[in-house]
């Protein structure tokens, strides 16, 4: 195994410990989702339904922001919501007293029934002091998985483009 392989499976095995136990809260879905927009367009044959300008859809603990939100919904309800923006953002509390976890990116595609959120442009994931940045994050809210992938532009150093992760050390807890 190369130094560069074994750099990348180091990298995977502390993004997956970070991540770990960041589902969203399980009664979200039950509540109502509240949606605020400056225009909205419904297809009923379709399903979907489009707003556009400063959009903010909410539900429990759930914030999705975007200046363009397509939601997709079949005989079950909603199915999948697709934001856009300058930065998209996606919020959720993964679990009472948690912080809440954060996304954001230029393409947002939450599928609800899978709870995976797919995150391209400039994607951003922060979970408490922790931040994961990369071309593309797919996160998988109910296995509390997290996969990033650079891209193939360069950056400022003339790199392919990487991920990056910053972890935090965990606090220690003073004994008494």
């Amino acid at each position: 195994m190369t130094m560069q392989n074994k750099r990348y499976n180091l990298a995977f095995i502390l993004l997956a410990v970070a991540v770990s136990n960041a589902y969203a809260l399980p009664d979200d879905q039950e509540q109502p989702i509240y949606i605020t927009a400056d225009t909205a367009q419904i297809d009923d044959k379709t399903g979907i339904t489009t707003y556009k300008g400063n959009v903010i859809i909410k539900q429990g603990s759930l914030l999705i922001e975007g200046e363009h939100v397509d939601m997709y919904r079949g005989e079950e309800g909603v199915e999948k919501l697709i934001a856009k923006g300058s930065l998209a953002h996606f919020r959720q509390l993964p679990r009472k007293g948690d912080p809440y976890s954060d996304a954001w990116g230029k393409h947002l595609l939450y599928q609800v029934d899978d709870q995976k959120l797919t995150i391209t442009e400039e994607a951003k994931v922060v979970q408490a002091e922790d931040t994961f940045t990369g071309n593309k994050i797919v996160y998988d809210l109910d296995k509390s998985i997290v996969n990033a992938f650079g891209g193939t532009s360069k950056d400022e150093t003339g790199e392919p483009g990487r991920i990056n992760m910053v972890i935090q050390p965990k606090k220690k807890t003073k004994a008494n």
